[in-house]
């Protein structure tokens, strides 16, 4: 049976709050993907209204509808036809049953892309990369939060030793999460600085190792190749450390954040991805993009500023907060 089949046989069983998914994560993802939500909303209503059927017409919309929110070319010409395959002569009075079908066909798109593994058990250690102002150093504050509320201790290690004021800011977050911060002086090695990390979370039993890297510009070859040295280092002073390379991209740059990705996957091995300020953006839909065109798991979605405003990555739900 597939994805497609499982949706149509309970349409109903979507809201997660029926589903265990608790009402405190619907209510955060709902309220990250508000601005997303509210424009598609309105151009699907938009598209049905004055209308007795679904028609080509409202499909061709309905296309430009999600290619705008930046689900991708692709994802989006492949979402419409199997709405076309459903849909066509429907009555367009109601485009509840609309935004259904869709968030149906979004769904099973997400569910037929990579998939995140479920984390393994025993200690670990997180890579966060990605370019210069995607929220990456709110992005490890929100990461430590929730492995602190999970109950494991957590290491937070400096090595973006490029940027100016990058590691007071890493430090600062330490402090008021009750963490510690391993750190050197700017400009120091950023690979001695994740040995000397990986040595203290050893001597202090330490479950999750989060490190701060340069933001690296695509372009940069040296800093691609400092990071994939980062990799070894870990690889080499922490073989019994699961190593999660988690790419943090800015959901409000859309396409480009597609851009970088490309960039970055070419370059040097990355696990998954984190799509920050999606709360902040009409263009939400770029985790469908990243997903599939990308084939790269998307693990967490950022949903506003605090250390708390991370939720997972869940198809079905996102599918539902986006346009049902």
């Amino acid at each position: 049976m597939s994805d497609r089949d499982i949706l149509e046989l309970a349409p109903e069983s979507r809201l997660p709050e029926e589903e265990g998914a608790g009402k405190g994560f619907w209510s955060k993802l709902k309220k990250g993907l508000s601005m997303t939500h509210h424009e598609l909303l309105e151009r699907v209503d938009a598209a049905v209204e004055g209308r007795g059927v679904i028609d080509e017409e409202t499909l061709e919309y309905l296309e430009e509808s999600l290619i705008g929110a930046d689900l991708g070319v692709e994802a989006s010409l492949e979402i419409v036809q199997a709405v076309r395959d459903r849909a066509r002569g429907y009555e367009a009075k109601d485009p509840t049953r609309l935004r259904t079908m869709l968030a149906d066909e979004i769904a099973v798109l997400l569910l037929d892309a990579p998939q995140p593994h479920r984390r393994p058990p025993g200690p670990r250690v997180t890579l966060v990369v990605g370019v210069n102002g995607v929220g990456k150093t709110t992005s490890i504050a929100k990461l430590a939060r929730r492995s602190l509320d999970e109950g494991d201790s957590v290491l937070l290690v400096a090595a973006d030793t490029f940027r100016a004021a990058a590691v007071e800011q890493i430090a600062l977050w330490g402090e008021r999460l009750g963490v510690d911060v391993v750190r050197q002086a700017q400009g120091s090695d950023p690979a001695a600085v994740v040995y000397d990390g990986l040595q203290a979370a050893r001597a202090r039993a330490i479950d999750h190792v989060i490190v701060d890297t340069a933001g690296r510009l695509h372009t940069k070859k040296n800093l691609m190749a400092e990071l994939e040295k980062i990799r070894r280092v870990v690889d080499r002073e922490a073989p019994d450390r699961h190593c999660l390379t988690l790419l943090v991209l800015d959901a409000t740059t859309g396409q480009n954040g597609i851009t970088q990705a490309q960039e970055f996957t070419r370059a040097v091995r990355v696990d998954a991805a984190l799509l920050a300020k999606i709360d902040g953006t009409a263009k939400g839909g770029v985790a469908v993009a990243v997903a599939r065109e990308l084939r790269l798991p998307v693990l967490y979605l950022g949903v506003g500023e605090g250390a708390e405003d991370l939720v997972d990555f869940r198809p079905r739900e996102f599918a539902a907060a986006l346009v049902a």
